[in-house]
C-alpha cells in the first residue's frame, strides 16, 4: 500500500486513528457533524512519523532502555527521553515528505498563521485523553518554521510527561505513533473550555463554561483567569466574572448556545467531552474536542428516573476496580440486586430514601457504620426535588426475629452447617466439566445464598453488633465511657480472621529456629522470586520440612484468601503464597516464641479486668445493681457472638476458592483447544459470557481486549462512597469542630493513642514492619489481618464501625482511625504520626 503522509481533515474519520491520531480523527468527525465549525486544516500522517523516525540513530535501542525504566525514577526517564526527542528534532524530513507538506500549505495559504499540534494514536481515547501530555504550538508562520514545528510535535511524543502517563496507564511506547494537525489559525474576539458535565462533581446535567477574551491559549494553560458559567436545564445559574468593571466575554445567550452545540457533540460521542472553543463574528468554531476521562461512569438503568448509589466497595473495604468475571459473580451470589459502574458495584437505595421510614432506617444503619455515606445521603435529600417523598405502604418493615439466647452452641452450630455445606461443593462439583459446570454453579448459587440469608445467622451478627452499640451509649451515658466495647471484646472467642493473624505468628515460632530457612526466605523476598514451588525448594533445607509444613498446614485453613477476595479472579495465596513470606520474615524477626498465646490471653485478661471495672463502678450508682445486671448480660452477648462477625465472609471466599478453581480448569480446556491465548482471558468475561464460550467453543478476542482496556482506566478512577444518576460523586463530610488544626479527620472505631512510624503500604506482599509501627493504606479487607498483629496503630482511607479492619483492631487492641480521605498521600511513608483512635483523628508530627 502507498504511503499516505497528508490528509485533508474534510477527509478524515473515526476509523483513521491509526493513520491521523486521537486528535486528528476526533477533529475529522467534528467537522462532520451538522452544525459544528471547525477550522480548515490537513493532518501529516503516522506514515511520515514512521519513516522519519526509523532515520534516527540508536532509536530501536533508546525504545528498549525506556520500556524498561521505572517511572518513578524521573531523573533517568528525563535524561533518556531528552536524547530521543533530540535525536527526532534534529532529523531532516525527506524531500517527497517535506514537498507533500508544503503542497499542502499552498492549498491553504502558506503565509497564513497555523496552529501545528501533536495528534498521538494513544490521545483523545474515551478511557485516556492524554490531555496536556504533548505538544502544540500557535501562530506559526511560513513552511521552514512548520516543517521545524511538526518535527517538535513528533519529538513531543517522548516529553518526560508523556512517557511517564504510557508507562503508568500500561502503554507500549512502540504501540503509539505521532500524527499532527496543521490548522488555520482563528484570530477570536472569545476562547476558552466548555465542559458538558461538571468536571469536579461529576454531574452530567450541570455543563461550564470557561471563557477569556482573545486567544484561548493562556486560559488552557491556567495562566490568566477566566469568567466562568454554570449551565443547568437551559439557563446559566450561576457566573463568576473575573473583571467586574467590564463586559462579561460572552453574554447568558451565547453561553446557552455554545452549551447546545457542546450537548450534540456529547451526543455524537456518546459521553462527555471537554471542548476547546473560539468566538469570531459572534460564530462558534471548535478547535477541539476529547472526553473528560476523570469522570465516574454512571450504573446503567433502564428509565429517566432520578436514581441514588450506594458504593458497595467501601463495605467490603475493597474500592478496587474489579474484573467482568467477579462483578458478575459477586451479583450472582448478593443478597441484594447490584450495579455495576467503572468496574465498582453498588446498591440502589432510592426506594428506601422515598418513604420516611426506610430514610430513617437507612441513614441510621449508615451513620452507624460510615457516617461519611450517611452525610453524602443527607446532602442528596437536602434538594428536595432530587428524591420525591413517597408516603409509607407497610407498618414499619420486615417482621422482626425474636432474639436469640445467648449461647455459644449456636454459634457453634453456624460453623458447623457452613462447613458441611462447603464440604458438599467440594465433592460434588469435581465430577463437573463444560456446560454442565455452569449449570451445577447455578445451583450452588442459590446453596450460596441460602447459607448467607440463614436468619439464625444474621440473628447472630446482630446480636453481637447491637450488643457493641448498647454497651457504648449506655456506659458513655452512665459512666462516661467512652468506646468501652473496644476492650471489652479484646480476645473475643471464635473470631476466624483474627486467628488467622496469630496462626501465622505461630507459623513464625515454627521457622524462626533454623537459619538456613529464615536465609531462604529472605532471598525470596530480595529477589523478588514469584515461583510458588519455592516451598519445595524450602524442605530441603535444614529444618525446611518443618518450615514447608507450618507454612502449608497455614494454607490448608487460610489459603483460599487474598487481598480484594470478593473479587473471584483475584489469585489466592494457595496459589501465591510468595505473598506471605515478607509478613512472616517480620513476624520472625518481632516477635518471640510463643507470641500468639500471650498476645490472646493478654487480651482476654484485659477484656475481664476492663468488666470488672464497668460492673463495681456501676454497682455505686443508683440502681446499680439492675444496671450492673444488664450491662453484664450485655458483656456476655457481645463475647459470645462478636467473633462470629467475621465468619460469613470467611464461607463466601471459601466458595469462591472452589468455583475459582473450576472455572480455571474449565480456562484451561479453552486454552488447550485454541480458543483463548490464555486462562486468565476469562477474567474479562461474565459468567454468562464464558459459559456461551464453553458451550459453543468460540470466544470473542475483541470482546476481551475492550474489557482489558476499560479495566485499565478504571484503575485510575476513585469510586465515590454515594453517586446520583445525574453522574454527581459525593463523598461526604465530617463536619467536626473538635479537631486540632492541621489534624486528619476519620472515624474513631478502635480506642486509644499511639504513636509511631507511619508506613504506608498499598501491596501485602511489600510490608517491611517494625515493631511500633503504624500501617496506613487505603482499606483493609480480612486479608491484612495478619499485619495487624506486628502494629501498634491502623489509619486506612476506607472503612467503618464495623467493617473488618475496624472488628480486627479492636480485637488486638490497635488503636485505630479509618475513613481518612487521602491518607496515603498526605501522610508520607516514615513519618512520625500520632492516631487518636478514641476522638478519631490523625496528627502529623513534625
Amino acid at each position: 500500500m502507498r504511503a499516505q503522509y497528508v490528509l485533508d481533515l474534510r477527509g478524515v474519520d473515526e476509523t483513521q486513528v491509526a493513520l491521523v491520531g486521537g486528535k486528528g480523527a476526533q477533529l475529522g468527525v467534528l467537522a462532520r457533524i451538522d452544525g459544528v465549525r471547525v477550522p480548515e486544516a490537513f493532518c501529516v500522517t503516522t506514515d511520515a512519523f514512521r519513516r522519519v523516525v526509523a532515520d534516527v540513530p540508536s532509536i530501536g535501542d533508546q525504545l528498549d532502555q525506556l520500556s524498561r525504566v521505572d517511572p518513578d525514577d524521573r531523573e533517568v526517564v528525563r535524561t533518556l527521553s531528552a536524547e530521543i526527542r533530540r535525536g527526532i528534532e534534529e532529523v531532516v524530513i525527506p524531500g517527497d515528505i517535506a514537498e507533500a507538506i508544503t503542497g499542502a500549505l499552498g492549498r491553504f495559504g502558506e503565509q497564513g498563521a497555523y496552529a501545528v499540534r501533536s495528534s498521538a494514536t494513544a490521545e483523545d481515547l474515551p478511557t485516556a485523553s492524554f490531555a496536556g501530555q504533548q505538544d502544540t504550538y500557535l501562530n506559526v508562520v511560513g513552511p521552514d518554521d512548520i516543517l521545524r514545528h511538526i518535527r517538535r510535535c513528533w519529538g513531543s511524543l517522548f516529553t518526560e510527561r508523556a512517557v511517564v502517563y504510557r508507562r503508568r496507564n500500561g502503554i507500549d511506547h512502540r504501540t503509539v505513533q505521532m500524527a499532527v494537525v496543521v490548522q488555520r489559525m482563528v484570530l477570536p474576539y472569545a476562547a476558552g473550555v466548555l465542559f458538558t458535565a461538571d468536571p469536579v462533581t461529576g454531574n452530567r446535567k450541570v455543563a461550564t463554561v470557561d471563557a477569556g477574551f482573545g486567544l484561548g491559549d493562556d486560559l488552557v494553560s491556567g495562566l490568566v483567569n477566566p469568567d466562568v458559567f454554570t449551565v443547568r436545564g437551559g439557563e446559566v445559574v450561576h457566573s463568576r466574572r473575573q473583571d467586574r468593571q467590564r463586559e462579561p466575554a460572552l453574554t447568558d445567550a451565547q453561553v446557552v448556545r455554545l452549551v447546545g452545540l457542546g450537548r450534540r457533540i456529547e451526543a455524537h460521542f456518546g459521553c462527555p467531552q471537554d471542548i476547546e472553543w473560539c468566538l469570531a463574528d459572534d460564530r462558534f468554531q471548535i478547535v477541539q474536542s476529547r472526553p473528560i476521562t476523570t469522570l465516574f461512569p454512571i450504573p446503567e438503568a433502564g428509565d429517566q428516573e432520578n436514581r441514588v448509589y450506594v458504593s458497595v466497595g467501601h463495605g467490603q473495604m475493597m474500592t478496587d476496580p474489579m474484573k467482568p468475571l467477579g462483578l458478575s459473580m459477586w451479583r450472582l451470589t448478593a443478597m441484594v440486586p447490584m450495579h455495576e459502574a467503572g468496574g465498582r458495584l453498588f446498591v440502589d437505595v432510592t426506594r428506601r430514601l422515598a418513604s420516611a421510614a426506610g430514610r430513617a432506617g437507612l441513614l441510621d444503619v449508615m451513620g452507624k457504620g460510615d457516617p461519611l455515606i450517611r452525610d453524602a445521603l443527607e446532602t442528596v435529600l437536602d434538594r428536595d426535588d432530587f428524591v420525591p417523598t413517597v408516603p409509607d405502604t407497610s407498618p414499619g418493615g420486615p417482621p422482626a426475629h425474636a432474639p436469640i439466647e445467648t449461647d455459644p452452641a449456636l454459634v457453634t452450630e453456624l460453623i458447623e452447617r457452613s462447613q458441611a455445606s462447603i464440604a458438599a461443593l467440594e465433592r460434588d462439583i469435581r465430577t463437573k466439566t463444560g456446560p454442565a459446570l455452569f449449570d451445577f454453579l447455578l445451583e450452588a448459587f442459590e446453596e450460596h445464598k441460602r447459607v448467607l440469608g440463614d436468619p439464625l445467622s444474621h440473628q447472630a451478627i446482630m446480636a453481637g453488633m447491637e450488643a457493641t452499640w448498647w454497651l457504648n451509649d449506655t456506659l458513655g451515658e452512665w459512666l462516661g465511657e467512652k468506646n468501652a466495647a473496644d476492650t471489652l471484646t479484646l480476645s473475643a472467642p471464635g473470631n476466624i480472621t483474627s486467628e488467622m493473624g496469630l496462626a501465622l505468628l505461630d507459623v513464625a515460632d515454627v521457622i524462626r529456629p533454623h537459619a538456613e530457612a529464615v536465609a531462604f526466605l529472605r532471598g525470596i523476598v530480595d529477589e523478588g522470586v514469584e515461583d510458588e514451588g519455592f516451598l519445595d525448594e524450602l524442605a530441603k533445607l535444614p529444618g525446611g520440612t518443618e518450615a514447608r509444613d507450618a507454612i502449608g498446614s497455614y494454607l490448608d485453613r487460610y489459603g483460599m484468601r487474598c487481598v480484594g477476595e470478593i473479587d473471584i479472579t483475584r489469585p489466592r495465596w494457595r496459589e501465591r503464597p510468595t505473598t506471605l513470606v515478607p509478613v512472616i520474615l517480620d513476624n520472625v524477626r518481632n516477635f518471640v516464641p510463643g507470641a500468639a498465646a500471650h498476645r490472646f490471653e493478654q487480651g482476654r485478661r484485659k477484656a475481664r479486668k476492663k468488666e470488672q471495672d464497668v460492673l463495681a463502678r456501676l454497682r455505686t450508682l443508683p440502681d446499680g445493681d439492675r444496671k450492673a445486671g444488664e450491662a453484664k448480660r450485655m458483656i456476655d452477648r457481645v463475647r459470645t457472638f462478636a467473633g462470629y462477625r467475621e465468619y460469613p465472609k470467611y464461607d463466601i471466599v471459601s466458595r469462591y476458592f472452589v468455583y475459582r478453581r473450576a472455572l480455571l480448569e474449565e480456562a484451561g480446556r479453552l486454552v488447550r483447544a485454541g480458543v483463548l491465548p490464555g486462562e486468565e482471558d476469562i477474567f474479562y468475561l461474565t459468567f454468562g459470557e464464558l459459559h456461551d464460550a464453553v458451550r459453543a467453543n468460540r470466544a470473542d478476542g475483541r470482546l476481551i481486549q475492550r474489557r482489558k482496556d476499560a479495566f485499565r482506566s478504571y484503575r485510575a478512577l476513585t469510586p465515590p462512597r454515594v453517586l446520583t444518576s445525574d453522574g454527581e460523586a459525593l463523598s461526604g463530610a465530617y463536619r467536626r469542630d473538635d479537631v486540632p488544626a492541621g489534624a486528619l479527620t476519620g472515624l474513631p472505631v478502635s480506642a486509644g493513642t499511639v504513636e509511631g512510624r507511619a508506613r504506608v503500604i498499598l501491596d501485602l506482599a511489600r510490608a517491611d514492619l517494625e515493631a511500633g509501627d503504624i500501617l496506613v493504606t487505603a482499606f483493609t479487607d480480612p486479608s491484612w489481618s495478619p499485619l495487624f498483629v506486628a502494629v501498634a496503630g491502623l489509619v486506612t482511607e476506607v472503612g467503618g464501625l464495623m467493617t473488618h479492619g475496624a472488628v480486627i483492631a479492636r480485637e488486638y487492641g490497635l488503636p485505630a482511625v479509618v475513613g481518612v480521605e487521602r491518607a496515603t498521600r498526605l501522610i508520607r511513608d516514615g513519618q512520625r504520626i500520632r492516631v487518636h483512635g478514641t476522638d478519631g483523628y490523625v496528627e502529623i508530627l513534625p
